[in-house]
C-alpha cells in the first residue's frame, strides 16, 4: 500500500514471464494485515503479458519494466528505488501469509540490534505438500557454517534493514544463480540471520520455469565460496569450513565434468580444490 510518508518496508518481487502466476504474488502482498509498506515489482525484460497484468493494479504497485539482467539485477533494482527502512523480497512464484510483514516488522521493533530475519516455510511441490529434509533445517543466529552445505536462507522468507546492504554490498550480478547463496554467506559469516519458526511464506517448486530447475549448482557454491575465502577476513573456523566445503563441491562438479568428457574444466575445478589450505594444516 503507498502512503504519502516514506514506509518502513519496502517489498520488492523481480519477474521474468511469470504472467501466469504473478497475480497470486502480488495479491499475497496487497493482503497483508498492515499497510506500512510499498510494493514495487521489477518487470525483468517480460515478453508475456506482465505489462498488461501490473498495468491493471495501478498505483497500488510501483512498476520498474528494464531489460533482462537476471534476478540480481532485477533485485539491485528494487533495492535502488526502495525507500523503507526494511526490505523484503518475494519471489515471483510463492506467496505470503497475511501476517507476515507485521510478524517480522514487530521482531524487529522488539530485537533493535538485528540486521536480518527470516520465517520458517512451507513447501509445495507441483501442488502437493511436502516436508523438507533435516538438511534442510532453518537454523539461527550464526548460521554460516551449516549455509556452506546449502542454502538455508529463503529470499521470500527475509526482511533485511536496508543498512546491512551498505555494509555487505548488493547481489552479485555475475550469479543468475545462486545469487542468494552467495548474498547469505556475505551476511552470515559477519551477522546473525534470525528465525522466527512460524511459517509464514509458501514457497512453490517443480515447475517447469524455475530458474534452478536442473542445473547443478556445485560450480556455482564453489566460485561464491572461493570469492568468500579471497574477499573476506574469516575466522579460523569459519576459513576452515569453507575451505571444506569448497573442495568437495569441486570434487563433485570436477567428477561430473569428467563424466561428461569435460576434462579441461575437471582439471581446473580439481586445482581450485587444491588451491586452498585449511589453517593449521
Amino acid at each position: 500500500m503507498q502512503t504519502d510518508k516514506n514506509p518502513s518496508i519496502s517489498v520488492v518481487i523481480p519477474t521474468y514471464n511469470r504472467g501466469w502466476i504473478l497475480r497470486e504474488a502480488i495479491d499475497s502482498v496487497l493482503n497483508q494485515d498492515i499497510g506500512d509498506f510499498e510494493l514495487i515489482v521489477v518487470d525483468d525484460g517480460s515478453t508475456d503479458d506482465t505489462a498488461d497484468i501490473l498495468d491493471g493494479y495501478g498505483s497500488a504497485v510501483r512498476t520498474i519494466h528494464q531489460e533482462n539482467g537476471g534476478v540480481s539485477a532485477a533485485r539491485n533494482s528494487g533495492i535502488a528505488a526502495a525507500k523503507g527502512t526494511y526490505i523484503a523480497f518475494l519471489d515471483s512464484d510463492d506467496l505470503w501469509l497475511p501476517e507476515k510483514l507485521r510478524t517480522q516488522l514487530a521482531f524487529f521493533e522488539s530485537h533493535p540490534d538485528a540486521l536480518i530475519c527470516q520465517t520458517e516455510e512451507t513447501w509445495i511441490r507441483r501442488g502437493v505438500r511436502v516436508n523438507p529434509k533435516r538438511r534442510h533445517r532453518k537454523p539461527s543466529g550464526m548460521i554460516f557454517e551449516p549455509s556452506l552445505e546449502l542454502c538455508l536462507v529463503s529470499p521470500s522468507a527475509v526482511m533485511i534493514h536496508r543498512k546491512l546492504f551498505c555494509r555487505v554490498g548488493l547481489f552479485d550480478e555475475d550469479f543468475r544463480i545462486c545469487e542468494d547463496y552467495d548474498m547469505w554467506l556475505r551476511i552470515g559469516y559477519k551477522y546473525p540471520i534470525h528465525l522466527i519458526h512460524t511459517p509464514l511464506i509458501v514457497k512453490r517448486g517443480g515447475h517447469s520455469d524455475q530458474i534452478s530447475k536442473g542445473i547443478g549448482l556445485d560450480r556455482l557454491r564453489a566460485l561464491a565460496i572461493q570469492k568468500l575465502l579471497n574477499k573476506c577476513v574469516l575466522s579460523v573456523s569459519q576459513h576452515n569450513a569453507a575451505v571444506r566445503a569448497l573442495r568437495i563441491k569441486c570434487r563433485i562438479y570436477a567428477a561430473g565434468c569428467r563424466k561428461h568428457g569435460r576434462t579441461d574444466e575437471a582439471i581446473r575445478y580439481e586445482r581450485m580444490a587444491e588451491r586452498y589450505r585449511e589453517k593449521g594444516d
